[in-house]
Parts: structure tokens; C-alpha cells; sequence
């Protein structure tokens, strides 16, 4: 498997990249010696330069330090989405793919409703009812990413669940828990491991959506989306306020899918040749 993975360019260009932003996260505080919430009027909208890497908003503000401070908030908020979705979603579609009948339909259903919502939409109509703060942005990222984390462990689980090596444990007297936990699930983490690497990048995405409509998080904190809104009544005479943000989040997507594309290559049987 090592080796495989090693051999795998868009893993490892993805890695190398993912690797990149995550430390320029981890160590905003270092890379900057200005504060992101610091005002200066005598230096608005300056172009990039040595003393400011990625230029100045219109509030003198350091464009370079609001991106990497926006990192960490943008990173939190989308990997506690997929948390989210994982546990949920997941864990219902292994519950429905193994005991089917009504419970399955149910369920079902439900996911058919949510499903037939656009994403946006969904997240919308949640962050407007739950307000702007991480936690309430990871839920109303994370629950739109549910019925599709179901979807496909509940058809892997129905795939799993006719083996023959299951149906020897049911014969055996094994538990229904036992039966997930240890010969379900684990035939399940491939896809969803790939899931998990595109969902990241779909929940950036709508982070920054979020946060380019107002319902990010308040100011004076940054995000990549907030980053991008502040930005967008500049775009002609001070392009860099939204531009830098901008890239930031398409190279952080880029990262995500080739790793995404990476994984499948590896994990999906049908391309193992």
C-alpha cells in the first residue's frame, strides 16, 4: 500500500500541498508581525510589496496576515463539517444498509427531502436560523454533506452485508453490533475515506459562500470567504484583497481533489490495473 502511495503523483502533489497550507496555519502567529484585526488608515489599499507580502485592505489592514489568521478559521469550520456528516451520515447508512425494511425506507425518505434541496439553499436557510459562530458553521456546512456521506455507506453496507463471510457470522451467533462494527465498517472505509478527501474541499467552498453572503463568521475575525466579501467593492482598483483569498481557497481544493483522486486510483478495485 506504501509504496503504491508513494507512487502516486496526485497523492503526493496533493499531500505536499495540504501539508503547506496546514502549516502556514498552525503557525500564523510566526509568519506575520502584524495583528489581523489591527487598523491603520495611513496605509489603505497599498499593492504588495517586502513590508506587506499580499498588500492592504481598506483599513490598512495586512492582507498576508488576515489569510493566514483565515486559515485556521476557513480549515476548522470545514473539517468539523465533515466530522459532522461522517458521524452522521454514516452512521445511519450502515444502520439502514444492514437491518433494510422500514427503517430504511424512513430514512430514506428523509434524505430524498434533503437531498432535493440545493446545498446552498440548505446551508442558507440553517445559518440563518442558527446564527454565525464555528460551531453553528459546522453545522450548517456539515448537515447539507449528510445525505450523501448515507447514500454511500448504505449501498456499500447492502453490498457487504450478502457476503458470505456475514452470513457465517449471523449463523455463527454473532451480534448485530459486532456484525457492523467489525466486518461492515471496515469494507466501507474505502469509499468513504475518498468521500471524506472531496467533501473538504466542497465544504471549503461553501465556507467561503457563507461567508462572501454575510453569514460567515462576525467580524473583525477572518475566513477566506469574509476575506473575499470585504474585498469584492475593490476588485478593479485593489484586486489583491479578494484575489490572494481567492487562490488560497483554489489551491486548497486542488489539494483535497487530486489527494480525493489519489486515494480512489488506490482504494477502488475497478482501477487497481
Amino acid at each position: 500500500m506504501l509504496s503504491k502511495i508513494l507512487k502516486n503523483h496526485s497523492i503526493i502533489i496533493g499531500s505536499i500541498i495540504l501539508i503547506t497550507i496546514l502549516l502556514i496555519a498552525i503557525f500564523a502567529p510566526y509568519l506575520t508581525p502584524y495583528k489581523y484585526d489591527v487598523i491603520d488608515l495611513t496605509a489603505k489599499k497599498l499593492p504588495p510589496s517586502l513590508k506587506h507580502l499580499m498588500g492592504t485592505d481598506e483599513f490598512g489592514r495586512d492582507v498576508w496576515t488576515r489569510v493566514v489568521y483565515g486559515s485556521r478559521i476557513s480549515l476548522t469550520i470545514s473539517l468539523g463539517a465533515v466530522v459532522i456528516a461522517v458521524l452522521i451520515g454514516c452512521t445511519l447508512g450502515l444502520l439502514a444498509g444492514y437491518f433494510k425494511g422500514p427503517f430504511d425506507f424512513i430514512l430514506g425518505r428523509l434524505m430524498d427531502i434533503m437531498m432535493s434541496f440545493p446545498a446552498i439553499l440548505l446551508s442558507l436557510l440553517i445559518g440563518v436560523a442558527l446564527g454565525t459562530s464555528i460551531i453553528n458553521m459546522c453545522i450548517t456546512i456539515g448537515i447539507p454533506w449528510i445525505p450523501t456521506f448515507y447514500r454511500i455507506t448504505r449501498s456499500a453496507a447492502l453490498n457487504v452485508g450478502e457476503r458470505y463471510f456475514v452470513l457465517a457470522a449471523k449463523s455463527m451467533g454473532s451480534s448485530d453490533f459486532r456484525i457492523i462494527s467489525k466486518h461492515i465498517f471496515p469494507n466501507t472505509l474505502s469509499q468513504i475515506f475518498v468521500l471524506i478527501s472531496f467533501s473538504m474541499g466542497g465544504s471549503i467552498t461553501a465556507e467561503a459562500a457563507l461567508g462572501y453572503l454575510g453569514l460567515g463568521i462576525p467580524a473583525p475575525t477572518p475566513s477566506w470567504g469574509v476575506v473575499i466579501s470585504e474585498g469584492k467593492r475593490f476588485i478593479f482598483d485593489a484586486p489583491w484583497i479578494a484575489g490572494f483569498s481567492g487562490g488560497m481557497i483554489a489551491l486548497t481544493i486542488l489539494a483535497f481533489n487530486l489527494l480525493g483522486d489519489g486515494l480512489r486510483d488506490i482504494l477502488d478495485p475497478k482501477l487497481a490495473s
